[in-house]
């Protein structure tokens, strides 16, 4: 895994411009401590950092290569191609010399066989660049799942390009603006395919090619999730789930460095778990598997409408179970409410996404992983593919003629952005920008002929959720782990599993009532009965109210700066309501909105964004 960046302006030689070629790649250490390289010819410069986690001393990037027919190209990448050593074959037996083990000089090689068509070869999560020399072409490619991140800002005469966000602002030519749209996906919750917040830049979509030329840019989906007929039982549909997943975890156990799975004591992650812990055990060693815990959280846990137990009893049957060898790493609620924290993730986001101690919990989890392993396994996605939250099965959600998480929004965070300033609500207007969203977002969902209305709307939900829900999952996820410098491999997201089970009709998804019933038998070989048994909890928020305490006080800190330019978008009379609720006894509205509003601040500070509402 590592961080890559870089610059085409075909009215330049960019050898110029090192300086900020440099300053825009150095913006990626933390994605790849390890090394860094810059490669520039005319008007193309890239730039990289790296972690190394395949052939350690022979992956180095920027890699630059000339292919049987003399074809000359240089690349950067990020992620891991899973199916490297077949590919790896395929190229030799057609001609092509490779002088590195790395996975990174199979997909340069691959491009200079295939060209852009090289991405449908790929299995693994990845986002590269590469500088084709004879089209004079830039090629930005982006995994089908939007695993790795790809960002890119068109220029007069070219186009600027990074792993974050971070890589762009620290170009002159970027400018530091967030306007209405920007200000609405922050508050909105819908991930609108493409848009990065910042003014003027994109993400490059999942299974998405963009190719920048001198007369312009152009996109090419090379995968989308097509409807396609389910023809296997239930059986063997359970077999074939077994079989891909066995399958994923071996190709992504693999790796030249320390690895270790993340353990919830959920099924997804237990599962992982209990299946690397064979395939290891078959080789003689043990898996290492961690878990974060909040001080005092089990033995204080009081169940509510979303978690009904806590993980710690669970995660500690799989450890058992599966003869891992497991750490708890435990947070106290300082540690979750430090603004120094807060801060790390924010930089790590580049965004305020106000998510609190869901956002630094993992932050500090994977920090703490990382002092013992750089590459960890987690069960990330796999609700969103199978059916686990509370919305694949709730009335409202299932009928509601929007994204089924939103409904229910209110039950987690009250109403949504509403810590906003009365004219801020007015000028972003969220519920029509929500219902715009969701109108297009189903619009091209496919249909089987003769598929039941009640079929075609679950199988909408769960498009839904593997196009627009996970991605923001996906997002969290990167910028934490990454932040740290750590690898996390989601096994969930493989494009096989996932185009498999999103064609099973959900009366096949969740036989026996349950969710994610499929997934729960296949692999129930490896769970404990408890895991087996265990209704979905989601991911662990603290239950502490002097969590609570510590963001009324920083709150505090910012009603303090009368001026502040935080209120210009957030009720300052809301805050003051809410810095004084009790804190044990505070509504999930005002701990949001109380998140959200240190974030923004804290975003305002570090990034002085110029923000406009119309």
């Amino acid at each position: 895994m590592c961080g890559i960046a870089g610059w085409v302006s075909y009215g330049r030689d960019l050898a110029q411009e090192r300086g900020t070629v440099d300053a825009m790649t150095e913006t990626m250490s933390c994605r790849g401590p390890d090394d860094r390289g810059t490669w520039i010819s005319g008007p193309a410069a890239l730039g990289h950092r790296r972690l190394a986690v395949i052939d350690l001393p022979g992956g180095r990037q920027p890699m630059s290569a000339e292919g049987p027919s003399g074809q000359k190209a240089a690349m950067v990448y990020s992620g891991e191609c899973y199916n490297f050593e077949e590919l790896r074959a395929e190229l030799r037996a057609r001609g092509h010399r490779f002088t590195t083990s790395s996975d990174t000089e199979v997909v340069l090689r691959g491009y200079q066989e295939w060209g852009a068509a090289v991405a449908e070869r790929l299995n693994g999560m990845y986002a590269f660049a590469i500088w084709d020399e004879q089209a004079r072409e830039l090629v930005l490619v982006r995994d089908r799942m939007g695993i790795k991140p790809l960002y890119y800002y068109g220029t007069g005469d070219g186009v600027l390009f990074g792993s974050e966000p971070k890589a762009l602002l620290a170009n002159p030519l970027v400018r530091r603006e967030v306007g209405p749209n920007g200000l609405r996906e922050l508050f909105s919750m819908i991930k609108t395919p493409g848009c990065a917040v910042w003014e003027g830049m994109r993400e490059v979509e999942p299974g998405t090619v963009v190719t920048v030329g001198a007369n312009g840019l152009r996109m090419t989906a090379y995968w989308s999730l097509e409807t396609r007929e389910h023809t296997d039982g239930k059986d063997d549909s359970i077999a074939r789930v077994r079989e891909l997943l066995d399958d994923i975890i071996r190709r992504q156990l693999v790796a030249d460095v320390p690895r270790c799975t993340l353990l919830s004591g959920g099924l997804d992650s237990s599962l992982l778990t209990g299946i690397a812990a064979r395939q290891l055990a078959a080789e003689g060693e043990k898996v290492r598997s961690f878990a974060v815990d909040f001080a005092g959280h089990t033995d204080n846990f009081v169940a509510d409408s979303l978690r009904a137990t806590p993980d710690g009893p669970y995660v500690h049957d799989v450890a058992a179970d599966s003869g891992t060898e497991h750490q708890d790493i435990v947070l106290s609620s300082a540690e979750l409410a430090d603004p120094g924290v807060r801060a790390r993730m924010i930089r790590a986001r580049d965004l305020p996404m106000g998510l609190g101690d869901v956002d630094t919990s993992l932050y500090l989890l994977f920090k703490a992983v990382r002092e013992h392993s750089t590459v960890a396994l987690s069960g990330e996605s796999a609700d969103e593919v199978f059916g686990g939250y509370k919305q694949f099965f709730d009335p409202a959600a299932r009928s509601a003629p929007t994204f089924p998480w939103l409904v229910m929004i209110p039950e987690m965070i009250g109403e949504q952005g509403g810590f906003l300033t009365g004219e801020t609500k007015e000028a972003l207007d969220l519920p029509t920008y929500i219902e715009d969203g969701y109108r297009e977002a189903v619009s091209g969902i496919g249909r089987l002929d003769g598929e039941s209305d009640f079929e075609y709307r679950m199988r909408q939900i769960c498009h839904l959720h593997l196009t627009r829900f996970v991605r923001m999952l996906l997002d969290r996820k990167d910028r934490a782990s990454m932040a740290v410098g750590l690898e996390v491999r989601v096994p969930f997201c493989d494009h096989r599993l996932v185009e498999y089970v999103y064609n099973t009709p959900w009366s096949l998804k969740s036989f026996d009532g349950r969710e994610k019933s499929l997934l729960r038998e296949a692999t129930a070989d490896v769970l404990p009965r408890s895991v087996y048994e265990r209704v979905k909890s989601p991911y662990p928020s603290t239950q502490d109210p002097r969590y609570v305490a510590a963001l009324q006080e920083n709150a505090r800190e910012v009603l303090a700066d009368g001026s502040h330019a935080v209120f210009g978008l957030v009720s300052r009379e809301w805050l003051k309501e809410a810095v004084e609720a009790d804190c044990a006894r505070i509504a999930p509205a005002h701990r949001h909105g109380l998140e959200h509003t240190l974030d923004l601040a804290l975003w305002i500070d570090m990034y002085t964004p110029a923000i406009t509402l119309s």
